[in-house]
């Protein structure tokens, strides 16, 4: 019998560093981040890195098959000024 492949959607936070890393991190599965020095290699690791969260956490693993869509919803990124003496 053959199985069914399913396609599961994370969000993915990239940012850069100051000494122009990107740093990769994927919110709703704890431990889950990875950095390279380009966008394209950040990406591939990242993904490496699902992968390996999912093989080796069973619940996470679970529970992203009962819920296939990305979590949590993203809303946007702000800038907040905090003034202080």
């Amino acid at each position: 019998m053959k199985k069914s492949l399913k396609v599961l959607q994370f969000k993915v936070l990239i940012e850069q560093d100051e000494d122009g890393l990107y740093l990769a991190s994927v919110p709703e599965l704890a431990g889950c981040y990875t950095q390279g020095k380009t966008l394209e290699e950040v990406r591939k690791r990242i993904k490496e890195v699902i992968e390996l969260v999912l093989e080796t956490d069973k619940d996470a693993k679970r529970e992203k098959l009962a819920y296939p869509a990305a979590a949590p919803r993203f809303f946007g990124i702000e800038d907040i000024s905090v003034s202080y003496a």
